[in-house]
């Protein structure tokens, strides 16, 4: 449980954190809240020779609405979404995630940023900004790029960030009226990541038909995943409960769960299944259907 020997830096500046990035190459990893690499470097896991601690970035912690987006600083601590109103009010797949989010010492210091830029398919943010569609900024030598959430996630613990990039912004399209969002997360004690979780964003056209709708899964995949079948069955239709129950079905057997402490491949995909039903029933219920 002890790290191999490392040396650390904690630059003043987005800039003096690229810079470092591009001197150490991959022998580096970047720092916020340190509890998703912490560990990791405890157990192992990883083992750079370099670690940039940027928790002392100014400027890169921020939750506002800014040109038809919802913007969240990188180094936004999860308990800011956890106090925002906004979010309480406008984002309630948000709100409904980052309460579940490990317990609240962890949540005083570990950022949103973070949480994505691991990559790994058990945190709970990668499942909701999958549902959100959102799309994530990433800071290089050349400037910054946009990056849809789609792209980010490329394997196990593996992103679209480059080497000499840092993750510096959130972005979620501003919902529309008559929309509503939900996270479901099993777990086997609080503070736990999740055996299986569904986050399910939706918005209804003036018929009352589903005009859009994300659903991202957590912990049943190497990579967060999007449930693409049931989004595309649900999409354009009234929401009926037979539509309900064949979306939740076709997630359960779209994942790709492992059998560990947590679980059976069997009993992950019926809480998949379960979930992504309630899930869509409760983000309805909040678009005011």
């Amino acid at each position: 449980m002890i790290p191999q020997a490392f040396h650390y830096e904690a630059p003043a500046n987005l800039e003096g954190a690229i810079a470092l990035l591009q001197k150490y190459g991959s022998d580096a990893k970047i720092m916020s809240g340190g509890h998703s690499l912490i560990p990791m470097m405890k157990l192992r896991l990883a083992t750079p020779e370099h670690v940039i601690d940027i928790s002392g970035i100014q400027g890169l912690e921020y939750i506002r609405e800014e040109g038809g987006y919802l913007k969240i600083g990188a180094l936004t601590k999860e308990v800011a979404l956890e106090e925002s109103s906004l979010i309480h009010q406008k984002y309630p797949l948000i709100a409904d995630a980052t309460k579940m989010i490990a317990d609240p010492s962890v949540r005083n210091l570990a950022t949103v940023g973070g949480n994505l830029a691991h990559g790994d398919a058990a945190n709970d943010h990668p499942a909701v900004m999958l549902a959100l569609r959102a799309s994530v900024v990433a800071a290089g030598p050349n400037g910054d790029r946009e990056i849809p959430i789609d792209d980010f996630f490329l394997g196990f613990f593996t992103t679209a960030l480059e080497a000499d990039e840092i993750l510096t912004e959130i972005r979620i399209p501003i919902p529309p009226a008559r929309s509503g969002g939900a996270y479901l997360k099993m777990e086997r004690k609080v503070g736990d990541y999740a055996t299986a979780a569904t986050a399910v964003q939706l918005s209804l056209d003036a018929d009352g038909k589903c005009a859009q709708i994300g659903i991202g899964l957590t912990n049943v995949s190497a990579a967060p995943m999007r449930a693409t079948r049931s989004e595309d069955l649900l999409r354009g239709q009234v929401l009926t409960e037979d539509l309900i129950q064949q979306a939740a079905k076709m997630a359960a057997q779209d994942c790709d769960p492992n059998p560990d402490l947590r679980g059976s491949i069997a009993y992950k995909r019926s809480i998949v299944k379960t979930f992504t039903a309630r899930a869509i029933h409760k983000a309805l219920e909040r678009a005011g259907a």
